[in-house]
């Protein structure tokens, strides 16, 4: 909705003390995300050109990551917790200048999706002065209670204040408001605290833009994308929800999915189509795995791009840094991390290979590992195209392994070799004739004289 100007206001002050825990409620993550970045993400996506987070005091890492997410966004700290319409009115500064749209939402509200912020926005646009979105649930216990007459929202009713009739009213208020931005600021500075808590409420904006005979309209969204998380048991709940999603999307775009409830994915997982995935396989942040490649069983995948018709696993670990060509192999038991893997490459079982690069179609044989770290610093291994390094073999980094090299196996190589040239690292062989038979002798004799 790029025609209109829009400010959106997070309230993400809440300090998580239901969830019994230190850190920010809307710091806990969903799909490897904190909560109130999955509120960014949805309002970049619906068009917001300008977002203000409320936060409360001593939220350092929770100011950093609006500010690493949304360059331009501003941070407004509430120092008391009066309500919802006092945190708000904490971002009054970026309420003075003039927007099409003023949306109000909140971080630990993390499903809500861009179409939806967008379905309010256009309601704005088609003439209304205040957007109330709600949901409909089949247990609206607890829940405000939406009130229309003649497609104007008159009030938002609290359980408590209920009658009978209204509580068998499912259409729910999800806390979520857009205001038009001629209306805005003085419908939220108009919002008293008479009442028992002695609190400022953001749903008493409707019962004031009516007296003032503005518009108020309700809009539908799911229970699903509205749902708060305030315990752990509902950031649980709302991950599940999260992943149900995620798998849904990915059936749809062409992935095939071999058990889907036991794929767990990330908030920016990127699965091209024709990609196979089998069964527990988690992706962590930053993945990508292109056309026709395949994940097998029990791997895990973090900050790692995968090429296309290549295969992972079983039981592969792909650390961050990993990036894997065309038509490669990573197979089982073999964990790769800040690593390249030209195209064609294999590394098939039992490696370890860390800070280093693997040319096209070269072979990491079983139980070769890269020494990477000394301790103190870490150092790269690089292997040329076209080469084999035999099984149980250590390179010693740093080292330089040419094109077509070939590693004898059981070998420790320290020392760069050349191109096309045998590499052997390892003692000779010494076979003594019997001595294995006298040996067994002597050590049953010992055992015998302990008995």
């Amino acid at each position: 909705m790029t025609d209109r100007s829009c400010l959106s206001i997070i309230l993400a002050a809440g300090l998580g003390t239901r969830m019994k825990s230190d850190l920010p409620k809307v710091m806990h993550e969903i799909g490897g995300l904190p909560l109130v970045g999955h509120v960014l993400k949805a309002l970049q996506a619906a068009g917001s050109d300008r977002i203000s987070t409320v936060t409360g005091p001593d939220m350092p890492a929770l100011e950093k990551l609006v500010y690493d997410m949304v360059p331009t966004a501003r941070c407004y700290e509430q120092t008391e917790r009066l309500g919802t319409a006092h945190a708000a009115l904490a971002a009054k500064a970026s309420l003075e200048f003039p927007s099409d749209d003023v949306l109000v939402l909140f971080g630990d509200t993390p499903l809500v999706t861009s179409e939806t912020i967008t379905m309010v926005r256009q309601a704005l646009k088609n003439g209304a002065d205040l957007v109330v979105l709600g949901f409909e649930t089949k247990n609206p216990f607890g829940y405000g209670r939406l009130l229309a007459r003649d497609g104007q929202l008159v009030a938002i009713r609290e359980e408590k204040d209920a009658t009978d009739a209204e509580r068998q009213i499912t259409f729910c208020n999800s806390g979520i408001m857009g205001f038009s931005g001629e209306h805005a600021l003085s419908l939220l500075t108009a919002i008293g605290n008479d009442n028992a808590k002695g609190e400022y409420y953001l749903t008493d904006a409707v019962e004031i833009a009516n007296e003032r005979g503005l518009k108020v309209v309700a809009v539908r969204g799911t229970e699903v994308e509205t749902q708060g998380i305030n315990t752990r048991a509902q950031l649980a709940s709302c991950e599940a929800d999260f992943q149900r999603r995620r798998r849904v999307e990915a059936l749809e775009s062409g992935v095939s999915l071999l058990a889907p409830h036991t794929v767990f994915f990330s908030h920016d997982t990127v699965l091209e189509a024709d990609v196979v995935v089998e069964q527990n396989v988690v992706f962590g942040p930053g993945v990508r795995v292109a056309k026709g490649a395949k994940v097998r069983a029990f791997s895990h995948l973090e900050g790692a791009q995968v090429g296309s018709d290549s295969v992972v696993g079983p039981y592969a670990r792909l650390r961050p840094g990993t990036v894997l060509g065309p038509d490669t192999r990573v197979g089982n038991f073999v964990e790769v991390k800040n690593a390249t893997f030209g195209s064609g490459a294999k590394a098939n079982h039992l490696s370890y290979i860390g800070d280093a690069s693997v040319g096209s179609k070269s072979n990491i044989g079983a139980g070769t590992i890269t020494c990477n770290y000394d301790g103190y610093l870490k150092h790269r291994t690089e292997i040329g195209a076209a080469s084999f390094v035999g099984s149980n073999s250590t390179l010693v980094a740093p080292v330089k392994l040419g094109n077509g090299t070939f590693v004898a196996a059981g070998s420790v190589i320290t020392d760069d070799v050349q191109r096309d040239s045998l590499a052997l690292g390892r003692s000779r062989q010494v076979v003594k004739d019997g001595k294995a038979k006298q040996l067994r002798a002597r050590l049953q004799a010992k055992k015998d004289a302990k008995s």
